[in-house]
């Protein structure tokens, strides 16, 4: 496994995190406790010290199995990282609501700990910006929580510069956890921006939503609301084709180095300087395995200026 250094947090971290959306079961495919967990103790056992989670992940369910797989000595080899804002989950009316106040950060972080059964969260992010509280309220609140011992580091996820700039103003930031990946390079010079100021990004979606794997060549028949639908572009044209095409050179690169498509993505992404760790999901202890059997080898100066080169041609 590789490591990169926080800055702002000072702390050491590696270069591959464990996502858990798709554990909580909601609208993410199948899947069962029982891999997921082991899932996370072969990412743990190789080397994997972060793991990302929130409580709308299924209404809570993602944090509850990570408070499991954390139990017999994990808790002690890992980071935690959750996040508050939006709940656990949508409202009747099947809207996501979005609260940032200072009540619903100190009711949300005790609700996590009690999920997660344990006595601090390593990173707290504000998962999505909330337009009706005040960011100094959000990161005054955080500040209090911080002193308090319940939580060692802030982050923002989703959050655009002038918001980050805003927050900066009452507290350090040392987290942003943007989308980011060869599908979805949108938040590129943010990310930069922050790097240079020493917040580190945890990017999410480093595989696309699975996209980047390889495994899937045609538009899926899943069901219409599935998160991988929904909230992601990349299973609909004219995406989906240009994705297609960006596979055909990574296939011709993994037949001369040998690696599959889902190592070449990570180490694309995580060799990027501005790129702190990627959280990547995983559903059995096989993808789990492969995932970081990426950090043994690199991609050459040559492949990654090809990809580039294609990226840039496809403008994905």
């Amino acid at each position: 496994m590789r490591y990169k250094h926080f800055k702002n947090a000072d702390v050491d971290v590696s270069s591959l995190a464990i996502g858990t959306w798709a554990i909580g079961g909601a609208r993410y495919g199948d899947v069962n406790e029982k891999d997921s967990i082991d899932s996370i103790h072969t990412m743990i056992d190789n080397g994997v010290n972060l793991i990302d989670t929130a409580p709308a992940y299924n209404f809570g369910i993602s944090e509850q199995i990570v408070g499991k797989a954390l139990k017999g000595g994990y808790r002690d080899k890992v980071f935690i990282s959750t996040k508050f804002g939006i709940g656990d989950g949508m409202d009747k009316a099947g809207v996501i609501p979005r609260d940032a106040s200072r009540k619903a950060c100190f009711a949300e972080c005790e609700d996590s700990l009690r999920r997660l059964d344990v006595d601090h969260i390593d990173f707290y992010f504000v998962h999505w910006p909330d337009a009706n509280t005040p960011l100094a309220e959000t990161m005054d609140a955080m500040l209090e929580l911080k002193k308090q011992g319940k939580i060692r580091f802030i982050g923002v996820s989703n959050f655009d510069k002038p918001m980050i700039v805003e927050c900066l103003k009452t507290t350090m930031i040392d987290a942003i956890q943007p989308p980011f990946s060869m599908v979805n390079e949108s938040e590129k010079e943010l990310m930069q921006w922050c790097n240079e100021k020493g917040i580190a990004s945890f990017s999410y979606a480093s595989l696309g939503s699975g996209i980047l794997t390889g495994a899937i060549r045609e538009i899926p028949n899943w069901d219409p609301l599935d998160f991988r639908f929904t909230f992601y572009d990349f299973y609909k044209e004219p995406k989906f084709s240009k994705c297609m095409e960006l596979l055909k050179t990574l296939d011709g690169i993994s037949a001369k180095n040998g690696h599959p498509l889902a190592q070449i993505a990570l180490n694309w992404s995580t060799q990027k300087d501005f790129v702190g760790t990627a959280l990547c999901g995983v559903r059995n202890v096989l993808e789990a395995k492969e995932n970081c059997a990426a950090f043994d080898w690199s991609l050459t100066d040559e492949e990654m200026v090809i990809i580039d080169a294609k990226l840039k041609e496809l403008k994905i």
